[in-house]
């Protein structure tokens, strides 16, 4: 006869043993999707954006993004970029900017590679108004002789050039566009220099970083009235970024490269999750994209690969 007296036992050990066990199969099934099934997808992601900044009238404009490649194998394969590549044309973008990390930013890898492997896929990259790129702060962490000399030329920028690509460092360009031109500007990056790059990899934070980026001279060669897109790998600057400055287009984040929940635990940004991710409308516009590689650790869980389309314009927004 049961002891009304005793304490009941809401779980047997059996119970307990399977519940652990459940818990502990569901954790390995997660974190063997965000190794080895995420990292390997790819979606489209879309943003329609009305300037607030001066605008042409009437003129509407496609820009495809890719962002923090990290070419290597065996997560980003010139094969695989060779893909992505394909994928981009086939969304016929106006424009095309890449905005930096080209090279491997983790060391679980089996194979890094060469800037001239990554870069010969991208030549394939097509737009009537041009490919347009910035570096990252792992194309500079990366390349020892930039650290020395303590600026360019880095390896990853002379590749971009040998195979066709507009490289913009501190620089802008007109497009010619009806009612333009509009104007391309593109930063150096704010994280390019460290003494210490191998520490800083490995702690994964800027650490003492020493940016090579000049926002006021790069808009000084831009018209004042002229309508500005403007590149830049880490999304911090954006509140520097003036009003006269149409979109800014950044990456670096990686959406925090974990997102759970719409929400990322750790973002490699001063402002936190304010510039984590997506289509921030503040002073003007900016878009961070969550890239297509991964940086610091070989995971990617609720954030998979993308490839940004921002269609751009028709009246300024209210």
């Amino acid at each position: 006869m049961t002891d009304p007296h005793r304490p009941r036992r809401w779980f047997t050990r059996r119970q307990v043993v399977r519940g652990a066990g459940i818990v502990g199969l569901s954790g390995f099934a997660t974190t063997a999707y965000g190794v080895g099934v995420e990292p390997f997808d790819s979606v489209v992601t879309r943003y329609a954006i009305r300037p607030r900044a001066p605008w042409p009238a009437g003129l509407r404009l496609r820009i495809a993004v890719l962002a923090d490649i990290h070419a290597c194998e065996p997560w980003m394969s010139a094969a695989r970029i060779a893909r992505l590549v394909a994928a981009a044309n086939a969304l016929k973008p106006d424009l095309i900017a890449l905005v930096g990390d080209f090279v491997a930013g983790q060391p679980f890898v089996t194979r890094r590679l060469a800037p001239d492997e990554w870069a010969e896929p991208l030549a394939a990259l097509r737009a009537p108004l041009g490919v347009h790129a910035v570096l990252g702060n792992h194309d500079w962490w990366e390349d020892a002789e930039a650290q020395e000399r303590g600026g360019g030329p880095t390896r990853a920028g002379e590749a971009l050039v040998r195979h066709g690509i507009r490289l913009l460092e501190n620089d802008a360009v007109p497009l010619a566009v009806p009612g333009g031109p509009l104007w391309i500007a593109g930063l150096q990056d704010q994280l390019a220099l460290t003494p210490r790059p191998r520490l800083l990899r490995r702690k994964g934070g800027p650490g003492d970083c020493i940016g090579l980026d000049d926002l006021d001279a790069t808009l000084a060669k831009v018209p004042p009235d002229a309508p500005v897109i403007l590149l830049a790998h880490e999304p911090d600057i954006f509140p520097q970024v003036p009003e006269r400055v149409a979109l800014t287009l950044s990456g670096h984040t990686h959406g925090g490269q974990i997102r759970l929940f719409g929400r990322a635990p750790v973002v490699p940004s001063r402002y936190g999750e304010r510039y984590a991710y997506g289509h921030v409308r503040e002073h003007t516009d900016l878009v961070v994209s969550g890239g297509l590689g991964l940086s610091i650790a070989p995971i990617r869980l609720g954030i998979p690969p993308e490839i940004v389309v921002v269609e751009l314009g028709g009246e300024a927004a209210a």
